[in-house]
């Protein structure tokens, strides 16, 4: 075996490591994975590797996810514009990975907060997609799950409605009742509903939605505890503020094992923990995490899986009662 096709293996195997890191949440170590992954390839090639290319295009964009997640947003933005640069120059404005490319912009501007801009990559993707899948294939969905995340914050909330509801149904019928992308989604539609005053639908697809991470993703997996910290705030929103408290607790207890001291997420739960204990109105609220992502070790299938999912700060659906049901998300 060449020395080439020693270091591509080892590299891939380091990725497929990373990769699982990936998936139970264990962010600083898949990036740590995905790094030597990238030197060891870089080295092979050159700034140009040639046939290694797609295997660097790939980890570049599973790096840019891990540190979206991780909350190391410039780093990840680096990756991703490299990444676009690449496929434009190399594919074409209109190939799907152009399109995850854009969406993984849109939720990382959705991340910062930056939801017009956000938008506007989105869109971009949806478009691209749709010409490629038609409108109904869930790759489109996926796309459209994260514009609805975006158009709520922007307080669009019955357009933001009526594209979740269109997504959780192509989703249902392209992968039965049990599956990552409609728990993600039925996470989404409860804040909306949460936002809009309907507390009660938003509690059971909250429920709905930890029940099903919990299934496929584990007890412990920060996934787990965004729903468990959403679910914490209709509870104090509804007074039942020993609920609450038990809720906000086991969601700090994931995320402190899990992301760093400073990640948005456990600072929004602990806030929100803070102002229940001291009886407090909590802080405006902010949304943290959206995505469209490919996350899969190289030669592994890679099309695009939404996600948008994030922490919700406590004063949301307060000020959406109080304000007839226009509040602020997660």
């Amino acid at each position: 075996m060449s020395r080439e096709s020693q270091v591509r293996l080892r590299a891939n195997a380091r990725a497929r490591r990373a990769h699982q890191h990936y998936l139970r949440g264990r962010y600083a170590a898949a990036a740590a994975e995905y790094r030597v992954a990238l030197r060891s390839l870089r080295r092979l090639g050159g700034p140009d590797p040639g046939d290694i290319e797609e295997e660097i295009l790939i980890i570049e964009n599973a790096l840019g996810v891990v540190y979206k997640y991780a909350g190391r947003f410039s780093q990840a933005s680096q990756l991703y514009r490299r990444a676009l640069a690449r496929v434009l120059a190399r594919r074409g404005p209109e190939h799907p990975d152009v399109a995850t490319l854009l969406h993984n912009l849109g939720g990382l501007e959705h991340a910062r907060g930056r939801y017009p801009q956000g938008e506007s990559y989105t869109r971009e993707a949806v478009a691209i997609r749709e010409r490629a899948l038609g409108p109904d294939h869930p790759d489109v969905a996926a796309d459209q799950a994260a514009l609805a995340a975006l158009l709520e914050e922007q307080d669009r909330l019955e357009e933001a409605e009526g594209l979740y509801l269109h997504v959780i149904a192509v989703f249902e019928r392209a992968y039965g009742p049990v599956h990552y992308e409609l728990c993600i989604n039925y996470n989404n539609l409860a804040a909306l509903k949460q936002k809009m005053g309907q507390v009660d639908e938003a509690e059971r697809l909250y429920r709905r939605a930890l029940d099903l991470k919990r299934k496929l993703l584990g007890a412990r997996h920060p996934d787990v505890a965004m729903t468990l910290n959403n679910l914490a705030t209709l509870c104090a929103d509804t007074d039942r503020l020993a609920e609450a408290d038990r809720l906000y607790r086991r969601a700090l207890r994931i995320f402190e094992q899990s992301l760093r001291p400073g990640h948005p997420r456990l600072v929004a739960c602990r806030e929100n923990h803070d102002h229940l204990r001291n009886g407090k109105e909590p802080h405006e609220a902010t949304t943290h995490v959206t995505s469209h992502e490919i996350a899969d070790p190289p030669h592994a299938r890679r099309d695009a899986r939404g996600r948008r999912d994030g922490v919700r700060h406590a004063r949301a659906a307060r000020a959406a009662r109080q304000a007839g049901g226009q509040g602020a998300d997660q």
